[in-house]
């Protein structure tokens, strides 16, 4: 689609998010179309890591919906909504190009400074800690720190790094608490944090295995296949 306008050079093209950092530095683009979801680190964390003062222009590409694209409406330039056609794609291009003729110098860049910004904001109506209690006593767990969460009955295990903590809530109990942009129910008894997955490989009987950046493997069952369109954009 990029090819097809001629104001446009494609100069890189990165398969994961420590790619794009480092190429989005050595290259300094005007403009990045940057998924949300992606390999090693996320969208988000890439424009952290580049660092304010070289963030480009930026369209972001995302399968995300509900609260989140509230955030992307009122603070990033344009973001297209996958699945997306060649009509909003040329809208989104033609929108970015008057923008960079003519914004004042730096005004996007402090769009998606707030918009980052904003996104860290714990949501509306979803926790960013859970309590742990344990000997009578109660500690903190942030939300962000859970790698995965296994059902047991009317329990949860929560497994964070090499340990694991268990807390009498069902799995629809947590999943309705939990925000849906960072944790996905794969299975009846599975809620993966998406940040944590490395990789999606296709089972047997429409399942899914599920590899985690840890090295855990878990299985997105056939009755959850939908969920697949968040973590690829893509029905199947």
């Amino acid at each position: 689609m990029l090819a097809e306008d001629p104001d446009v050079e494609v100069i890189g093209e990165c398969s994961d998010g420590r790619e794009a950092v480092e190429a989005i530095r050595r290259l300094a683009p005007d403009l990045v179309f940057l998924d949300v979801q992606m390999a090693e680190m996320d969208g988000f964390t890439v424009l952290n890591e580049i660092g304010e003062d070289r963030i480009p222009a930026v369209i972001f590409v995302t399968a995300y919906d509900q609260h989140a694209l509230k955030a992307f409406e009122v603070h990033a330039l344009d973001f297209l909504l996958k699945p997306f056609d060649r009509e909003r794609f040329r809208r989104a291009l033609a929108r970015i190009k008057d923008h960079l003729q003519f914004a004042t110098p730096g005004v996007l860049n402090q769009r998606i400074l707030n918009l980052l910004e904003d996104l860290k904001k714990p949501q509306p109506g979803y926790v960013d800690r859970l309590a742990l209690k344990s000997g009578g006593r109660v500690s903190f767990l942030k939300a962000d720190e859970i790698d995965w969460i296994e059902g047991e009955g009317n329990y949860a295990r929560l497994h964070v790094s090499k340990q694991s903590h268990l807390i009498r809530e069902t799995m629809n109990q947590l999943e309705s608490r939990l925000d849906p942009t960072r944790f996905l129910r794969i299975h009846r008894s599975t809620i993966v944090n998406t940040e944590r997955i490395k990789e999606i490989q296709p089972l047997f009987n429409g399942a899914y295995g599920v590899l985690l950046k840890d090295g855990t493997r878990l299985t997105l069952s056939r009755g959850y296949r939908d969920r697949l369109k968040v973590l690829t954009g893509e029905e199947v």
